[in-house]
């Protein structure tokens, strides 16, 4: 199955619902990173919400979504431009842990809830817009639906979830989102719950091959979905990039990688790809910059 997105309306339950299959983008990730079990659960469920979070968006703006629990994991950081691509990493991608009584992977012990998620969208305005809310459990899903009531004012149901085999490819991966529309009536709120508690976790569902549009009509029969959306793990790295934020760099900085190290190489944080600058590459954005 491709990755992709859709997004729908429930009149009858006052909603709005996201729901996306992210395997493939999520396998990208752990291939990039090397990223063991837990790490590739984390980062694929903060990719997923990441992704829907961008569908919410009219006007394509930039986002980046940052979280930071204390946890072994670090810091993760995931940016879209809202148009179904996304690029993420993970501070140490060899992190795995699981839980003694189920065995399932402990993605709160990893992330830590000692934090913050913090969001950043670039508008083209003068200064982006940042908003943030403090960690609950470092499961993501949890963090998301809190962080949306508390920065937002806007109940939501978000569950993510990431199916890792023992060789840690990614067997599944993806989420939804429920959000509440402000004419939602306490019936509206039961009927979700009551749903909800008996849908299987997003991640089996997508494992045993049912698509996003299947996911919404288990919980809503009459979901209208208006529009879907291709995702994809891209990164927009080059080389005339790296080049420019090498030109950052203090003069000494940049001569003392001709004089003792004779060039430099500068592996992207996002995809892990490498760029070589020779000993005359350097000299010459030196020489630009004087």
């Amino acid at each position: 199955m491709k990755d992709y997105l859709v997004r729908g309306l429930v009149n009858s339950k006052n909603c709005r619902v996201f729901a996306c299959t992210t395997t493939s983008l999520t396998n990208v990730a752990q291939q990039n990173h090397n990223l063991w079990p837990c790490a590739s659960a984390a980062l694929g469920r903060m990719m997923a919400v990441t992704l829907m979070m961008g569908a919410m968006n009219k006007n394509k703006e930039k986002m980046t979504v940052v979280i930071n629990g204390g946890g072994p994991i670090g810091t993760m950081l995931c940016t879209t431009n809202s148009d179904g691509k996304i690029k993420g990493f993970v501070s140490n991608p060899e992190v795995h842990y699981t839980y003694n009584d189920t065995g399932k992977l402990a993605v709160g012990l990893c992330v830590g809830n000692q934090g913050t998620i913090q969001v950043t969208r670039d508008m083209g305005l003068k200064e982006p817009i940042t908003s943030s809310s403090p960690l609950q459990t470092g499961e993501i899903g949890d963090d998301f639906s809190y962080y949306f009531m508390l920065s937002e004012q806007v109940p939501s149901v978000v569950a993510v979830g990431v199916l890792v085999e023992e060789d840690n490819t990614v067997r599944s991966a993806g989420g939804y989102i429920i959000q509440l529309l402000p004419e939602a009536t306490e019936e509206d709120i039961a009927y979700i719950e009551d749903k909800i508690k008996n849908t299987p976790p997003v991640s089996q569902l997508l494992d045993e091959g049912h698509t996003p549009e299947e996911i919404l009509k288990m919980i809503f029969e009459d979901v209208e979905i208006l529009d879907t959306q291709d995702l994809s793990f891209e990164c927009d790295c080059s080389k005339e990039k790296m080049g420019e934020a090498l030109a950052t760099l203090h003069t000494k900085d940049l001569e003392d990688m001709i004089n003792e190290d004779h060039g430099c190489e500068i592996t992207c944080q996002f995809c892990n790809a490498h760029y070589q600058f020779s000993e005359d590459e350097l000299k010459e954005i030196l020489k630009k910059r004087q």
